[in-house]
């Protein structure tokens, strides 16, 4: 291992604005990440993008030719001591905030970048390295382009049945598309198939719930399980990584004790950005969520998981929840509000039926977004001890 400046690796360079630029397919990249597409480029070589104001952590990587404006800077790499990607990864591995010399917006000087020190090994053990950290990155990139399919095709044929009402009628073929008969209903002034009913979403689930705040029940920090909130929950997906508080097994028992997480619940978000919901396909053993977070549980002589998930992810509930949010510093809706929402429901054989089309797409999402996690967490496990010499590629 031997130790470098910053300086003796990188050429730093500021960034330029951007408004002049026509659209084009050349990214625009900014502290917060792309922007959008011009028609010129800045650098068109590989570079290690480091922001000069905003969040400071969000160090970005770039193989193509690129633009980036004036919040962050671009970079020259030295190829003849450095990989470009390992330098990278070792940058972000590292917690530049002691670095900050802004009073208000965090802000980074070249002075501050270029006096970093970093300790690296020979350039081919480098190369070695990189290439494996960017085969895992290529395969959580591959598996998440799967996802937005999987998701996408999910969401297609929920909105062919349920919402544009071309479920297969009796003879397989669509349903209103085919002449089947429409009804006015007057309680939610449209049409809608003859037999489907008006409903409050309370009408349909048995019960409502949410996790607990730590105040006066438990300790955070302690333990190796983790504490769910709002931001470790995207959409159709809870993610556990660093980000989550920790908590210690006495916890979880008593988060359980409020929560009663089972399969087939689902996770909802009650405060911004409300809506972003989860599937439990399998009992969570070392997570737990906080009182922010709503679980939903569907009655099921009445209809699935699967199709409330699907309901509850969709257009009509966040609009729905967009007007009756309410809150003067983070907007929200309760519960009682939550299951107010009129809807229309069809009958339990049609939902039976598109479940049985649509669960093994969910149950491949879910099984793709565990291998990334298991993906990120080698990839966060290995960084460190490869930049450290600890371990090495053969």
């Amino acid at each position: 291992m031997r130790s470098y400046k910053v300086r003796e690796l990188l050429k730093i360079r500021n960034g330029k604005d951007h408004k002049e630029l026509k659209n084009g397919n050349i990214p625009i990249f900014g502290s917060g990440g792309l922007m959008r597409f011009g028609d010129k480029y800045l650098y068109d070589k590989e570079s290690i993008l480091l922001p000069r104001k905003g969040t400071l952590s969000n160090i970005q990587y770039v193989d193509e030719p690129f633009w980036t404006v004036d919040t962050i800077y671009y970079s020259e790499i030295n190829d003849d001591l450095v990989d470009g990607y390992y330098l990278y990864c070792y940058l972000t591995s590292l917690d530049l905030s002691k670095l900050n010399s802004g009073t208000g917006v965090p802000s980074m000087t070249f002075d501050a970048y270029y006096n970093i020190e970093v300790s690296l090994p020979e350039l081919k053990i480098q190369k070695k390295a990189s290439n494996l950290l960017k085969r895992l990155k290529t395969k959580i990139e591959l598996n998440n382009r799967i996802n937005t399919e999987l998701e996408a095709m999910a969401k297609t044929i929920y909105d062919y049945w349920f919402v544009q009402f071309d479920f297969p009628d009796k003879n397989r073929k669509p349903y209103k598309s085919s002449g089947g008969k429409m009804v006015w209903n007057e309680e939610l002034k449209t049409e809608i198939p003859d037999g489907w009913a008006c409903k409050k979403l309370g009408d349909v689930v048995v019960n409502t719930g949410t996790g607990l705040n730590p105040r006066d029940n438990f300790l955070l920090g302690e333990g190796e399980n983790y504490y769910v909130t709002i931001k470790n929950i995207e959409q159709g997906r809870v993610v556990l990584d660093n980000r989550c508080d920790r908590i210690s097994d006495k916890s979880l028992e008593i988060i359980n004790r409020r929560s009663d997480l089972q399969i087939g619940d689902i996770l909802f978000t009650s405060i911004e950005p409300v809506g972003i919901t989860y599937l439990i396909l399998e009992r969570p053993k070392n997570w737990n969520i906080n009182e922010s977070v709503f679980t939903i549980r569907p009655n099921y002589d009445i209809l699935t998981s699967e199709y409330l998930f699907m309901f509850l992810s969709g257009d009509y509930i966040k609009n729905y929840t967009k007007n009756v949010a309410a809150g003067s510093i983070h907007k929200g809706v309760r519960h009682g509000v939550l299951k107010d929402c009129k809807f229309i429901l069809s009958d339990k054989k049609l939902i039976d039926d598109f479940t049985t089309l649509i669960n093994p797409i969910l149950k491949r999402i879910d099984l793709v977004q565990k291998e990334n996690q298991q993906l990120a967490s080698l990839r966060d496990w290995l960084l460190p001890m490869l930049m450290n010499g600890q371990v090495k590629v053969n």
